[in-house]
């Protein structure tokens, strides 16, 4: 899993267990230099447990860790003053400004970046002088990621950047994080924004229940579906006996309909075929290629989200 030889981070065999419940168990994977790493699945797969070892801020009860090229039980000190760290849930004290919040982060590192550079890095320049509790979300959320970036870290940890956060905000740390890669840093981020994964990752990993169960870049998951093509539609408050005249395999969730269509100008003359048939409209109706939702759902038989 991965070319070992250039990578900036790997592990193997690690495992985390909170009495019966195994959160990390026997995951391994490297992580290349210069690229975006994702760990994406459900909440509750493990994915933040892996990360908050990877960060020194849990110990695993067992697995091998190799960091920078040092090969190490436990995250040291030294390791740390080189990685950057997102966490999932931050928090900064309310009433301190933008700046001040930089300056406290930058006051524990020999060599920071100055502050100035990391505001314009993150787009906070204007707000270098607002009160925490007066950002937007997604203010506060790059506020976050400066805060990770003033060490001038050569690992970059994300956790759910962008839970939570309206599209906009979302886009906005994309491109912070394209920006990062294109200047050589290496990312992890976790995710469960199988969009988010698609758009940032050179490769990802997908986790479920403490373990990872498919492994590639988006492309070579992907390809593992062949090369159907989805037809996703949404038909209401249809009679369940209905579904069994559409042509081809199709799998239901709520009132969106996905079918799987080799031939698409076939399956498309037979999904409107039966559409009249039925009287049933097809609202919301978009042919795409298969995603790494589909790879989750046809290996676990569950949504990604769900």
């Amino acid at each position: 899993m991965g070319n070992d030889s250039q990578a900036l981070l790997s592990v193997h065999d690690l495992k985390k267990s909170y009495g019966s419940v195994h959160a990390v168990d026997g995951v391994s994977f490297s992580v290349p230099a210069g690229t975006v790493f994702t760990l994406l699945g459900p909440n509750g797969a493990g994915k933040t447990t892996t990360l908050e070892i990877l960060e020194g801020i849990r110990d695993a009860d067992a697995g091998e860790i190799e960091m920078f090229g040092s090969r190490v039980r436990k995250v040291t000190r030294e390791m740390k003053g080189r990685m950057g760290v997102l966490l999932q849930e931050g928090g900064f004290e309310p009433y301190l400004k933008v700046r001040e919040v930089l300056a406290l982060f930058a006051s524990f590192f020999e060599r920071p970046r100055p502050v100035s550079e990391v505001l314009a890095e993150v787009s906070l320049e204007d707000k270098a002088r607002a009160m925490v509790r007066h950002l937007s979300s997604g203010q506060r959320q790059r506020l976050a990621l400066g805060a990770a970036l003033i060490n001038d870290p050569d690992l970059v940890f994300l956790d759910e950047p962008t839970t939570g956060l309206d599209p906009q905000a979302r886009r906005n740390i994309w491109a912070i994080v394209e920006r990062l890669k294109r200047e050589g840093k290496t990312i992890v981020l976790t995710t469960h924004y199988m969009e988010e994964a698609e758009a940032l990752s050179d490769d990802v990993c997908i986790m479920d229940h403490g373990r990872i169960i498919a492994y590639g870049s988006p492309r070579d998951l992907t390809a593992q579906l062949g090369q159907e093509t989805w037809i996703e539609f949404d038909a209401p408050d249809l009679d369940p006996g209905a579904w069994a005249g559409l042509p081809g395999e199709v799998r239901r969730d709520g009132a969106t309909a996905t079918l799987k269509a080799s031939d698409l100008v076939t399956a498309l003359e037979g999904l409107l075929s039966w559409s009249r048939e039925q009287g049933a409209p097809l609202r919301n109706m978009t042919v795409r290629q298969p995603n790494l939702e589909d790879v989750f759902l046809s290996l676990t038989g569950r949504r990604l989200r769900g």
